[in-house]
């Protein structure tokens, strides 16, 4: 994470790096004391849903999916996070259960925050309320953009609608390629997606072929790379498949 200046000013969490990258100098330093660092192997939890919430995370690098398990045992992909982003704060600042499991996709690095010490920062830098609550409000709203767009959205559309937004996201992360290729950060499976999307891993390997013939994307082992982005997101938002 940068350890540039960000001026004071709105609640919003800026676009390049999400929670991390709003803070000032002085707020980080005093975060960073507060916490401590930890590293975190690829598929191992960060949090586990229905536990006690005793500490929040933020990233420092490496990716990290969000991911909820209903009564029938069906885990469901909800999000992904990266570097900069606070994850594992909901259900200790509601002072509940966590609703949701977030789990490492790759080597992740990140800054444990013990719960209370949090708070204790909270209510020592109240600008930094309004940006936790700005990002609260930012992320039901990518969530219900991202639902509205899936009902009306199905098969290859709804995989480049997906794409879309992890392309936006990742070039966040990593400049696009000299042609303006841009590589989806987190890596992801094929049975990931689907479940993200509400669609079986068949659906998604024949979304990706109908994506491949087109020249949208190239795809590897858990490496999607989106070839050209202006072209996907017009595809993603046509009224044809």
């Amino acid at each position: 994470m940068s350890e540039r200046t960000i001026p004071r000013g709105g609640p919003a969490a800026s676009p390049g790096g999400g929670f991390w990258d709003a803070l000032d100098v002085p707020e980080r330093a005093a975060l960073r004391a507060a916490g401590r660092s930890r590293t975190y192997a690829p598929r191992v939890p960060l949090c586990y849903q229905g536990d006690d919430s005793d500490h929040i995370i933020i990233i420092e690098s490496g990716w990290a999916k969000v991911t909820s398990a209903g009564e029938d045992g069906r885990v469901v992909v909800l999000a992904v996070r990266g570097p900069g982003d606070l994850v594992c704060e909901s259900a200790v600042l509601g002072r509940r259960e966590r609703s949701a499991t977030v789990q490492a996709l790759d080597h992740v690095r990140a800054l444990v925050v013990p719960a209370a010490r949090f708070t204790a920062f909270l209510d020592a830098h109240p600008r930094v309320w309004l940006l936790v609550s700005g990002t609260f409000v930012q992320r039901l709203d990518d969530a219900d953009r991202r639902l509205q767009a899936h009902v009306s959205a199905q098969g290859a559309r709804r995989l480049a609608l997906l794409l879309d937004g992890l392309a936006e996201l990742s070039a966040r992360h990593a400049p696009p390629g000299p042609d303006g290729a841009i590589a989806i950060g987190p890596p992801l499976s094929q049975e990931e997606l689907g479940s993200w999307m509400d669609a079986s891993r068949e659906t998604v390997a024949r979304a990706l072929a109908t994506l491949r013939r087109e020249g949208l994307v190239s795809t590897g082992w858990r490496k999607i790379t989106v070839e050209d982005p202006p072209r996907l997101r017009e595809f993603a938002q046509s009224s044809e498949e």
